[in-house]
């Protein structure tokens, strides 16, 4: 066979090979697609105790954020009082300042109208009478002193103008730090409480009963392993400003939890109680954290109606003792202010607004009205925000 003949007999075998289907086992595999992600349950699916773990962790982390905004609140209202008083004080310097300098002006031209070459003891030495020269020249020294005097004022109408300015420039900086914090904060509250509603948008009203109910048996639990754990012992009566915060409180009884309130209309927990012993005579911190940290701790077997309880670890949670083993409390968004068991919320402590106060010798408790008791004592709608962001 010629060399032609077999290029063109390998040409036609590689065509008819490269033509021929490839065999199944040999034919490339796809890449295998990625595992997919378990997914959670969806809300039907669950437990009645996980739905209600998820809510009150929500719950809980949307009042740690009210109470961070409720601080950052407070001390903006402390940083524009503290920069109106500044503001008043640099006025009055530059005021003091000005009158500083039109006194150094006189003097500067007194001084140089009676300016003459001969000095006071050369006139000493030629006066007529000296004992008058004698006079002239403690005249003299008295005007002396009196424009050392002046330009010692001048001096220091400037410096207190001028460090006033430097803390009322720094003032203002907070002052709008502290605006930018609690913006942020704000939108901090309304991201977490949106994440409750979302979670109550995805369940039934069975679910919601049965959370309920399930929630309500186990407050009753708690309450009756806190009373029986000895933690409360006798009843104690208030003094009389405890007495005011009491009924000041069960007056609120009905109003709607709404974050970041103090009253009239609504409260939310450290609102109702700051607000309560602000009626009664004794201004207390605005904050749960804050009434946790600088009121004086009593033990919960020496509680009396008036003094503070609080919840979580964090201090996120205050509500007022009544007595008897309950407390009224503005619970969470969407509930309304009731009267609670003190055990409602895992308890951190007691603090006392009034450590030196006498107690009643005789004292009646406050009627309380129909329907004090009734309502969830943690609610399961969200409230809207307040209107304005900062302040």
């Amino acid at each position: 066979m010629s060399g032609k003949v077999l290029r063109l007999v390998c040409a036609a075998a590689v065509a008819q090979a490269a033509l021929a289907p490839v065999p199944a086992a040999a034919a490339p595999r796809p890449p295998a697609a990625p595992a997919a992600a378990p997914q959670p349950p969806e809300p039907a699916q669950r437990s009645v105790s996980d739905l209600l773990t998820d809510l009150q962790r929500l719950y809980r982390q949307a009042e740690q954020a009210t109470e961070a905004y409720n601080a950052t609140a407070e001390q903006l209202r402390k940083q524009q009082s503290e920069v109106a008083r500044l503001d008043t004080a640099l006025s009055r310097a530059r005021l003091a300042l000005h009158d500083s300098r039109g006194a150094a002006g006189r003097l500067a031209r007194q001084q140089y109208q009676g300016s003459t070459a001969i000095s006071p003891y050369v006139r000493l030495l030629l006066a007529r009478d000296p004992q008058h020269a004698l006079d002239q020249g403690h005249v003299i020294g008295q005007l002396a002193r009196e424009r050392a005097e002046t330009v010692g004022r001048l001096v220091g109408s400037e410096k207190r103008a001028n460090d006033l300015a430097g803390e009322a420039r720094k003032a203002l900086d907070g002052q709008l730090a502290l605006a930018a914090r609690q913006k942020k904060a704000h939108d901090d509250v309304r991201a977490r409480l949106d994440d409750v509603e979302r979670l109550l948008a995805s369940l039934s009203a069975e679910q919601l009963a049965a959370i309920a109910a399930f929630e309500k048996s186990g407050i009753a639990e708690a309450q009756r392993k806190f009373l029986a754990s000895g933690a409360l012992s006798g009843e104690r009566p208030p003094t009389e400003e405890g007495d005011r915060a009491v009924r000041y409180a069960v007056q609120q009884l009905g109003k709607p939890y709404q974050w970041g309130t103090a009253g009239p209309a609504s409260y939310d927990c450290s609102g109702l109680t700051s607000q309560a012993w602000g009626h009664a005579g004794t201004l207390i911190p605005r904050t749960s954290q804050e009434q946790w940290a600088r009121l004086t701790r009593v033990p919960l077997n020496e509680l009396r109606p008036g003094d503070l309880v609080v919840y979580f670890p964090e201090a996120t949670h205050v509500a007022l003792y009544l007595g008897d083993g309950m407390v009224v409390q503005a619970p969470r968004p969407g509930a309304k202010i009731k009267v609670s068991p003190v055990a409602a919320n895992p308890v951190l402590g007691a603090v006392r607004p009034d450590p030196r106060g006498e107690p009643l010798r005789l004292y009646a408790p406050p009627k309380l009205p129909k329907g004090a008791l009734d309502g969830p004592d943690e609610g399961y709608y969200a409230a809207p925000a307040p209107e304005t962001s900062a302040r």
